[in-house]
């Protein structure tokens, strides 16, 4: 039975651990003037640094959740240690022998197996793994990291090792090293079945380490064909030191960096770390098997300037998971207050592939060139919508404010107001208007997404036709009394009751001129008849157009406007006829003038200065038809 520690002893290690020293592991310190240094608090989640160091008392306190001691209960909060381990660990380091005076003093522990034991498992493992992979049977480990850009430097940085494919040659290992099959098997290292048998077999591995540098766990890479476990990758399960949700890979090398830059870059693998850090882009990290959540923002925001001056860089594959993951953050963006970024290269290559296709060069400038992360996200959701109809871009307006309502930081709603505002090519009221709206509706009543289609290259859209993939969900069919459409609805029943009258007015009205399916549909049976002159003192002319009409909503639409009363005129004239034809050409002219006032807002006049030329251009020509329009319904009226 081991007896207490000697109290000088203990005082030696208070005295020789310089607490700046062991604090400034796990959290960036600054200066804070008097002697004091200060930094984010690694206890509670804060967003302006309240936790303060005094190395000349080597003591440390809180003035948010009033944590505060010495060196030996900053290390007991911050790893869960008792005092004893505390002691242990620091005297190890510092290099103080210490001594135990006889008694029956019983130090505590947690259950199972001391921390002490299962990291330095760990270092024992990682040093094995590392020595396996220069063995002949790790000749395919060494091939994919040289294939990846890795030479054996790189894979000494990184500790890099590869597991034997046996199945007992670390735990044989372990156990030549005196550790127990609970010590093993507790800190993930081996697995108990009907034997022991060790975890990783026939992998390449990564270490994974704490802030520290201290081995807490590995991930380990399916390279043989043969390998009966179909999992891509496979990661250390939790254990008393390992939680996959509170770890970055790669924050042992990234740390100092992120705090001195106040830049985190986070990737989504292991070898895109590695490619960023050789390239230069030394403040990478990626998280191990997880998305990204609140407590790996916390351990970044210990090292990062979490204030407008810093910076959290998320680096997505171009791909569609990419984008999900994407989405996943930006609603979760209140969790800096530093800004967030998104880094996605334009041939949606990870940064592993674009260090090996393009160079080091090209890694720097996919860092370089982030956008913010909310841009990203807008143009992602607004990408499912065609911007250049009308109909579409009220569903992606009402879509982005959904999204921008979800924003838990009040602070930045307004200016993501104002983006979707001028990305969809809106008035910033309306936007504001259906951000407070989006803000009101319950949370299972969001908006549904219609996606983006093709609009057929030529004739009309016949309710029921669809071009390319189905769209879902589809918008409802408005109805047809709605009086939105009552100049279509007149001019169809004229048309339908009385061509003769109608004649050549409606010479220059095209399918375009109507906005309704069923009168687009309609108004294609009637060129389908022949033509509007051709029903010219055809009594059956009516009929011809049912004829011509496919789907039973049109037929039953002709048989109702062919009898209906024209209620917008005592006596059927070609004046009146004119009228209705001159107003529904004023309304797609101010359609066409609202379209490409949308593309005008949505088009850089410095960048797009040809485009943007082109567009005004229209606006003038279009905004003179309507003027024209306006002035023959006038002298018609």
């Amino acid at each position: 039975m081991l007896g207490r520690i000697r109290d000088d002893d203990i005082a030696e290690v208070r005295e020789k651990a310089r607490i700046d020293d062991v604090v400034g592991s796990y959290v960036t310190l600054r200066r804070a003037g008097g002697g004091s240094l200060k930094g984010l608090c690694p206890f509670h989640d804060e967003k302006s640094p309240s936790f303060h160091v005094t190395p000349a008392r080597q003591m440390f306190h809180c003035f948010g959740c009033q944590e505060g001691g010495d060196v030996i209960a900053f290390l007991m909060k911050i790893d869960g240690l008792t005092f004893i381990e505390s002691v242990e660990r620091l005297a190890e380091k510092y290099g103080v022998q210490l001594r135990r005076e006889g008694g029956d003093d019983k130090p505590e522990r947690p259950r199972g197996p001391a921390r002490g034991r299962l990291l330095e498992g760990h270092k024992i493992a990682q040093q094995f793994y590392a020595e396996q992979l220069l063995t002949p049977e790790a000749a395919k480990a060494r091939q994919f990291l040289e294939e990846r850009g890795f030479d054996h430097a790189a894979a000494e940085l990184f500790g890099v090792g590869f597991a034997p494919s046996g199945g007992e040659a670390l735990y044989r290992h372990l156990k030549g090293r005196r550790f127990t099959d609970e010590e093993v098997v507790a800190a993930g290292l081996v697995a108990q079945g009907r034997s022991m048998y060790d975890r990783f077999r026939g992998r390449l591995l990564w270490p994974i380490r704490e802030a520290s540098g201290e081995t807490i766990g590995f991930g380990a890479r399916r390279i043989f064909d043969d390998d009966r476990i179909e999992a891509k990758y496979l990661n250390t399960p939790e254990t008393p030191i390992y939680k996959k949700s509170q770890v970055l890979y790669g924050i042992d090398l990234a740390r100092r960096e992120i705090g001195s830059s106040g830049q985190a870059v986070v990737v989504e693998g292991y070898t895109d770390v590695m490619a960023c850090h050789l390239a230069g882009v030394k403040t990478a990290v990626a998280t191990c098997g997880t998305a990204f959540g609140e407590d790996h923002a916390r351990v970044l925001r210990r090292f990062v300037k979490d204030d407008q001056s810093g910076e959290v860089i998320f680096t997505f594959d171009g791909d569609a998971a990419g984008q999900k993951a994407a989405m996943r953050v930006f609603e979760n963006d209140h969790m800096f207050t530093s800004p967030t970024y998104v880094a996605v290269a334009p041939d949606g290559l990870d940064p592993c592939d674009l260090r090996l296709q393009q160079g080091d060069e090209a890694v720097r400038e996919l860092v370089s060139t982030r956008r913010p992360l909310y841009q990203f996200a807008m143009e992602n959701v607004l990408a499912r919508y065609d911007l250049d109809r009308a109909d579409s871009r009220v569903d992606a307006l009402r879509a982005a404010a959904q999204m921008v309502s979800s924003v838990r930081d009040s602070s930045k709603v307004d200016a993501f107001t104002r983006e979707i505002a001028q990305m969809i090519g809106v008035d910033v009221e309306q936007a504001r208007a259906e951000v407070r709206k989006a803000a009101s509706r319950p949370a299972e009543k969001k908006p549904q997404h219609t996606e983006r289609r093709a609009v057929p290259p030529a004739g009309p859209a016949v309710p029921g036709q669809q071009d390319g993939p189905p769209a879902a969900p589809r918008r409802p069919m408005p109805r047809l009394d709605d009086p939105r459409y009552a100049i279509e609805r007149e001019l169809l029943k004229v048309v339908l009751q009385d061509p003769t009258t109608v004649g050549r007015t409606t010479t220059y009205v095209t399918v375009d001129d109507f906005t309704h399916p069923v009168c687009r549909a309609l108004w294609a049976a009637v060129m389908a008849a022949g033509g509007v002159e051709s029903g010219a003192g055809d009594p059956g002319w009516a009929n011809r157009v049912l004829a011509s009409a496919t789907e039973p909503l049109v037929q039953r639409t002709v048989t109702a406007l062919g009898v209906e009363p024209v209620r917008l005129a005592s006596e059927l004239t070609v004046q009146y006829v004119l009228a209705l034809v001159h107003k529904l050409q004023e309304l797609t002219a101010t359609r066409r003038i609202d379209d490409v006032k949308s593309r005008l807002q949505r088009t850089n006049q410095a960048t797009q200065a040809d485009e943007y030329t082109k567009l005004f251009s229209q606006l003038v020509v279009l905004e003179q038809h309507r003027r024209t329009l306006r002035d023959r319904l006038a002298g018609e009226q």
